[in-house]
């Protein structure tokens, strides 16, 4: 994969946490990637390759971050369990 540097600047505060550069590095990698799957600018697929991992994992950094990898509109997300409710699935313990 071709790289390019970029210089960034963070506060040297943050280095008190233990973060190198290196763990710095893979850290905007990450954020920039996420960034940009939860804009739906980039597909999970092509998130995963640019991250060097697979799309499983991929799904799970989303989940362990907090970020939807479906996000229905209201009127899909009731479509969605009117389909659950006709093929007679119970959705409740």
């Amino acid at each position: 994969m071709i790289e390019t540097t970029f210089r960034v600047q963070v506060p040297a505060t943050l280095l008190q946490f233990g973060l190198d550069q290196n763990e710095v590095q893979l850290r905007i990698t990450e954020w920039l990637v996420l960034a940009l799957f939860a804009e739906e600018r980039i597909s999970s697929g092509k998130a995963a390759h640019l991250l060097n991992i697979p799309r499983s994992e991929f799904l799970a950094l989303l989940r362990a971050r907090g970020i939807a990898y479906v996000n229905y509109t209201p009127d899909e997300l009731l479509e969605e369990f009117a389909a659950v409710e006709a093929l007679g699935v119970k959705t409740t313990p």
